[in-house]
């Protein structure tokens, strides 16, 4: 989706072919390289290995070499965001709301015989954020509250700086913050702008260094360091609902595969995955742990 650390390609071959290949029995699940997506992906290992598959763990991947090794068969099953497809694989920048965007990339993927299962309720969209204290003492709940006292900072005192941060791509991106500004109406200057890698965004938020940053909706530190997310009320962010995909030449050799990764993608939500992800960012937990306590609890293993 939005987060493409794509690898360096030695380590993209060494991911994809560095280990003994699967047989040809085995299924393939492939993953991105960051922490919600190696942890779905060492969650559906271990689902379908309880259910009696043959699972093979092509995880670290960047996005679109991902994409590329599920079209060409080296994957078998995949998480994608609806986001991704729509903007990154389809190039499609109209806007449409959730069902609307999930029809238009299954049905654009099933010309390309990949098979985008039931969507689950995880959205890990962009979202904007600030220390939770400072929410309650400003009143912000949402966007428009940010923009309201945006406006207000400005009559009070023109000099005042009011500092956002965010990561290179969205200051700069058509549909990243002036489109932004224009929608919710409020304007900042060059110098309030403060761009910077997304992780450190969180931390500078942590550290009350910045009044609100561009984040993640279902990262761990929005948790873990008592973040508030403000509420998207006039839906400027597109939705990443998280999806199993598969090639449908792996449904048909396996009739009962829908219906069990179905149940999966039912079970998992916006919340449940943010803790999950706050397990291993913040408590430091082994990504495999997690995936397992949450089948556990989830009742969809012993």
């Amino acid at each position: 989706m939005h987060k493409f650390r794509i690898t360096a390609l030695l380590a993209v071959t060494l991911s994809l072919f560095g280990t003994a290949p699967a047989s040809a029995a085995d299924l393939v699940v492939g993953g991105k390289n960051f922490t919600e997506q190696l942890i779905l992906s060492s969650m559906t290992q271990q689902y379908l290995r309880a259910k009696g598959y043959p699972v093979d763990l092509k995880n670290g991947l960047g996005t679109t070499i991902m994409r590329q090794a599920l079209e060409s068969g080296q994957i078998d099953i995949v998480w994608d965001y609806i986001g991704t497809a729509l903007v990154v694989y389809n190039k499609i920048d109209e806007k449409l709301d959730r069902d609307q965007s999930y029809q238009r990339v299954k049905e654009l993927d099933a010309s390309r015989k990949l098979i985008w299962l039931q969507p689950s309720e995880l959205n890990n969209t962009y979202a904007l954020a600030v220390p939770r204290q400072r929410a309650e003492e400003e009143g912000l709940n949402t966007i428009e509250d940010l923009a309201n006292k945006i406006r207000q900072t400005r009559q009070q005192d023109p000099d005042k700086k009011y500092l956002m941060g965010m990561d290179f791509e969205f200051a700069s991106r058509p549909d990243g913050l002036e489109p932004l500004q224009a929608l919710y109406g409020f304007s900042l200057d060059r110098s309030e702008v403060k761009q910077m890698d997304a992780g450190l965004v969180y931390t500078a938020l942590h550290n009350d260094q910045l009044n609100v940053g561009l984040t993640y909706s279902s990262d761990g530190r929005v948790q873990g360091f008592n973040l508030k997310l403000l509420e998207d009320n006039k839906g400027f962010f597109a939705f990443y609902s998280a999806v199993p995909v598969v090639r449908k030449e792996i449904l048909d050799a396996n009739p009962k595969l829908a219906e069990q990764l179905n149940a999966l993608s039912a079970r998992i939500d916006t919340a449940k995955m943010t803790e999950m992800n706050k397990k291993v960012d913040i408590d430091q937990l082994p990504i495999a742990q997690v995936a397992a306590d949450f089948l556990r609890t989830e009742g969809l293993t012993q």
